[in-house]
């Protein structure tokens, strides 16, 4: 199968064998194709498409590009939950603990911020010491011992899908569905899960801004992992404002740690209950939804979901008493607020505006070799509907350089608008897929 004749076949509109589209992925593993071949079979696929059998083919070759983690030896089901991405989605640092002292493993290997996103992996090395990178023998044995961990892609899992992502990025070809199923479900499954849950967002902050885009890519990633033997669900949830009132690693661990002992902002709780109960309800270990909302809801009450997460954190080197005096994660040399320049009813906060103001203080990447500074970010976000006073704080810049501090305050304030009349906030979970 010569790389040019499978590339035309895509090219001219033809469905792909699922031999063809194996060569294709052995190809971006065992560099048997150049990058340049590979990179026009990206484009042919984002300019002609994939049938839901070739997305399967597809992530069904990801998966098996290198080694899926056998994970038989827990006794217990084995959920995850992915997000598409957003701004101040620190979720996974606390649903993780709390599923997990709900009883049901937790195997998440989770992904790097880049441009507006947050990663959960940059947040979690905000804690000092933490180690995010562990060997699958590790994985498998702190899942043993505590059902829990979370951790960044290995070179063993889904090895295809760290070449193909690095050529889509730079090849304007990220924007295609079954490349974005294949990409996140050949991770995913390959982490030895019985269940998937997955918070497809929406909205200016999100990556799908189109909610009826946002839709059909939660219907094509549940479609695909169902026909793989994977129950999943996928939860449509809001991205116009960010989720909570943190933007920045390590103060969005700090404020996953207030989840944890029960003080969560509204927000950020009402999706992480959302997230949790489906995946309880598909691990089977609840009938019922309000069960699982009762059994989240313990695990804050006893203090059990912190445990978990401080046990986590122990196992994978990190500072255990920053979970006691969060003050001990890094902190920024500068700390202003932005003050209300008129009185009235917060009406917006764009989470992309926002973004891109953490993303001036160095809290992400405009380039994926960038340095992410941990202490730097927003913090004690306002939130749409709330009523100001004329200088009452909108948020709060932590800055380690002047300048940077100058530029972000500025565009924070661009951000955020008040006015006369009180808006109410949008819904934030929309619809539930699968």
């Amino acid at each position: 199968m010569f790389p040019q004749h499978i590339i035309a076949r895509k090219r001219d509109g033809h469905a792909l064998t699922r031999d063809e589209i194996v060569a294709f992925v052995r190809g971006a593993t065992d560099g048997s194709w150049a990058d340049y071949q590979l990179s026009a079979m990206l484009m042919a696929i984002v300019w002609r498409g994939m049938t839901p059998q070739e997305t399967a083919f597809y992530t069904e070759a990801m998966m098996h590009s290198g080694v899926v983690a056998d994970l038989s030896s827990l006794k217990v089901p084995k959920a995850d939950k992915h997000s598409t991405g957003g701004v101040g989605d620190k979720v996974s640092l606390h649903l993780a603990p709390m599923i997990a002292a709900c009883g049901v493993a937790v195997p998440m290997i989770s992904g790097r911020g880049l441009g507006h996103t947050g990663g959960t992996l940059d947040k979690l090395e905000a804690i000092p010491g933490f180690r995010v990178n562990l060997p699958l023998d590790a994985y498998r044995a702190q899942l043993e011992q505590i059902g829990l961990a979370l951790i960044g892609q290995t070179a063993d899992l889904a090895p295809a899908d760290k070449k193909l992502y690095a050529l889509r990025d730079v090849t304007a070809t990220v924007e295609s569905i079954p490349l974005i199923c294949g990409s996140i479900l050949s991770k995913k499954l390959a982490e030895g899960i019985d269940v998937l849950v997955l918070d497809v967002k929406f909205g200016r902050g999100a990556f799908m801004k189109d909610k009826a885009k946002a839709r059909e890519l939660a219907q094509a990633l549940v479609s695909v992992a169902t026909a793989m033997g994977k129950p999943t669900r996928a939860v449509l949830t809001a991205m116009d404002e960010p989720l909570g009132g943190t933007v920045g690693n390590a103060l969005e661990v700090m404020e996953s740690i207030e989840c944890l002992r029960g003080h969560g902002p509204a927000d950020l709780m009402e999706v992480t209950f959302a997230l949790g109960e489906q995946m309880l309800l598909l691990a089977k270990v609840v009938a019922t939804k309000d069960e699982a909302r009762a059994k989240l809801e313990a695990s804050l009450a006893s203090g059990a979901a912190l445990e978990k997460f401080r046990a986590m954190v122990a196992a994978q080197g990190g500072e255990t008493r920053v979970v006691d005096e969060p003050v001990r994660l890094p902190q920024a040399k500068f700390k202003e607020a932005l003050a209300a320049t008129q009185a009235g009813f917060v009406t917006e906060v764009d989470a992309m505006g926002v973004a891109l103001a953490a993303l001036r203080l160095g809290a992400g990447r405009a380039k994926a070799e960038d340095k992410i500074d941990h202490a730097v970010g927003v913090s004690a976000l306002v939130k749409v509907g709330e009523r100001v006073a004329v200088g009452a704080p909108l948020g709060v810049v932590h800055a380690n350089d002047a300048s940077a501090l100058a530029e972000a305050k500025a565009m924070l304030a661009k951000a955020i608008v008040v006015g006369e009349r009180a808006t109410a906030p949008g819904r934030l979970v929309e619809e539930i897929l699968g």
